[in-house]
């Protein structure tokens, strides 16, 4: 078991590309060698690996003494500081050495990367298991998302798993200039947000499908929710929700074609017909009713049909009429929740 709140500072000794498919989250880079040097120094090493060790070893030395004069030097000698590198070998024991003679409190990851990674996939199948889930469910645009942030603000354990994978979960769901993270590191993220959770509490969260933009949500994580998941229904007026996708998705406002190019894919699905409305109502520029149309015709009908297929106990399970979708109005449906279900 990994203790990295025991760090004030966590060093990622590998080169930038690196770091940027996955790290430790929280891990800051100060790469030994950039991407450049990283890839010089593995070409020639397959020839003439004396030269390659000589070449990286004094790109690590200055590149570690610019590091120690524009970051380091800011950490009082105190600090405790973790640095691993791909698999704990040779560039993050130049930089232990460095900080351990200037008399920091310093320890290697073993194994490094690779062993970290090996940690996380060992934990998320069976992590996830340990907690008890209820699970927001009910048509898009009802406020799920919302009605999560305001259980966050009075103290409910929450899972956002939109948030950590920075997309909202369906073929529409990129946000503009927001880059989605990698599988790896949407693991790490959603791994350390399960070592905040306390076991003997519920965790809320949306009911998700497999895969959410680019990433996937890990199976057991799925299974648990699926099996023994409290389903809690919500739902919310149509205008409401109308109002809360133009929020959302106001850059389909002025570029509603670029919405439709997205769901070309549903014309076998809901018809030629629905299809050829949805166009005439961007063309008019009627973005209320084509999104109301969008929900009606394929947004609502789809879920509906999902939900029914992977949570049996949809029948029976709860359901929170929301009058608005108002911060206020949610947050004392928030509380209201937590009194009810915990």
């Amino acid at each position: 078991m990994y203790r990295f709140e025991d760090y004030d500072l966590i060093i990622d000794a590998r080169c930038e590309r690196e770091y940027a498919e996955d790290h430790i989250p929280g891990a800051i880079s100060l790469p030994v060698v950039n991407n450049e040097e990283y890839a010089e120094v593995g070409t020639l090493h397959r020839t003439d690996k004396m030269h390659a060790y000589l070449i990286g070893v004094s790109y690590s030395l200055k590149n570690i003494s610019r590091h120690l004069d524009t970051v380091i030097a800011n950490h009082s000698r105190r600090c405790r500081i973790l640095v691993y590198c791909f698999r704990g070998g040779k560039r993050s024991r130049l930089w232990f050495d460095a900080l351990d003679t200037i008399g920091y409190k310093v320890d290697r990851l073993p194994g490094g990367w690779k062993g970290y990674r090996r940690w996380v996939n060992e934990q998320l199948e069976s992590r996830p298991r340990e907690f008890s889930y209820i699970v927001l469910s009910g048509p898009t645009g009802c406020g799920k998302t919302r009605l999560l942030d305001q259980l966050t603000l009075e103290g409910a354990q929450v899972l956002d798993l939109e948030a950590l994978a920075a997309h909202r979960g369906s073929v529409i769901g990129a946000i503009p200039g927001i880059e989605q993270p990698t599988q790896k590191y949407f693991d790490s993220l959603l791994l350390q947000k399960l070592s905040t959770f306390n076991s003997t509490r519920p965790v809320w969260v949306e009911a998700e499908s497999k895969k959410i933009g680019n990433v996937q949500v890990p199976l057991t994580l799925l299974e648990t929710m699926h099996s023994t998941g409290t389903l809690v229904q919500v739902r919310a007026p149509m205008e409401e929700r109308v109002r809360l996708w133009r929020e959302d998705y106001a850059h389909f406002e002025s570029d509603p074609e670029s919405l439709l190019d997205r769901l070309a894919h549903l014309r076998s699905l809901v018809g030629g017909k629905e299809v050829e409305l949805w166009h005439e109502l961007a063309s008019a520029r009627r973005i209320p009713e084509l999104f109301e149309r969008l929900m009606i015709a394929h947004y609502d009908p789809s879920y509906a049909r999902s939900t029914k297929r992977v949570y049996q106990s949809i029948p029976n399970a709860p359901s929170i009429e929301l009058q608005n979708l108002q911060p206020d109005t949610l947050n004392r449906v928030a509380r209201d929740m937590i009194e009810r279900f915990g």
